[in-house]
């Protein structure tokens, strides 16, 4: 019942097309007047050990809605840059918005425009920003640069969307399920695939704990996700061997 419980949070966390009624029984108006938060923290971001980027992140949800807010601080550097991003989407999984930012000039948005996608970007110096369609759904992930919290809402989709509650445990469809996703600042789409490994005991702030083991895998990348399922499967620890980097929840 914990998994089934934790499911059905998944879905209403991030208003996706299941149209799951809220269990926190509070009074709609208050709803209206003051976001619930229903994440929030910092990863750090370890290349070789080295604690090099800072990501703090709020998910919050309103009236039918998610906001996933991302700032990123360089840890390294004399003048380093910091990142801004905000991403809003409605109760049937489409994008409303994707706005990101940097400190150093340059900005970028993603919008639908007749039921697709178009970015539109802002170079520093520059006029009128460049406009580039993607022939999409507007219920693409945004998975941008650098930012892991977005990679936390994937995965609560994944598990959501295609995957059920069965004997005390979490059964998914066979073999990986694939997503279209948009990489705002490379300015490209790309398939990517998801696919629950099951528990692992893991070394986490030097405890080990039993986590939950999704793998996100794309043409030229595979990295490891691990969800805690006893705290609404947020996601703890990252591993990408390929390029020696963790992530780790602060």
């Amino acid at each position: 019942m914990r998994l089934l419980r934790g499911s059905a949070r998944i879905a209403a966390v991030i208003v996706i097309s299941l149209q799951l009624a809220s269990a926190n029984g509070k009074d709609e108006k208050k709803d209206k007047l003051k976001p619930e938060v229903v994440d929030s923290g910092a990863f750090q971001v370890l290349v070789k050990g080295q604690h090099v980027i800072t990501e703090s992140f709020t998910i919050e949800q309103k009236e039918g809605l998610s906001i996933v807010k991302a700032q990123l601080k360089q840890t390294t550097g004399t003048d380093p840059t910091q990142q801004k991003s905000r991403m809003e989407f409605t109760s049937q999984g489409e994008l409303i918005s994707y706005d990101w930012s940097q400190s150093s000039g340059g900005s970028l948005s993603v919008e639908p425009k007749n039921d697709f996608l178009i970015e539109k970007i802002t170079t520093p110096g520059s006029g009128k920003p460049a406009e580039q369609p993607f022939l999409m759904p507007t219920t693409s992930m945004i998975l941008d640069n650098n930012f892991f919290i977005q990679r936390e809402v994937l995965a609560w989709r994944y598990l959501a969307v295609d995957c059920t509650s069965e004997a005390g445990g979490l059964k998914c469809q066979q073999g990986p399920a694939e997503f279209g996703v948009l990489v705002p600042q490379d300015r490209t789409s790309m398939s990517v695939r998801m696919e629950l490994v099951g528990k692992e005991k893991v070394k986490f702030r030097g405890v080990d704990r039993d986590l939950l083991r999704v793998n996100l895998t794309g043409e030229n990348f595979q990295w490891s996700l691990w969800l805690d399922d006893q705290d609404h499967f947020k996601l703890l620890r990252v591993a990408i061997p390929a390029d020696d980097t963790e992530v780790v929840r602060e």
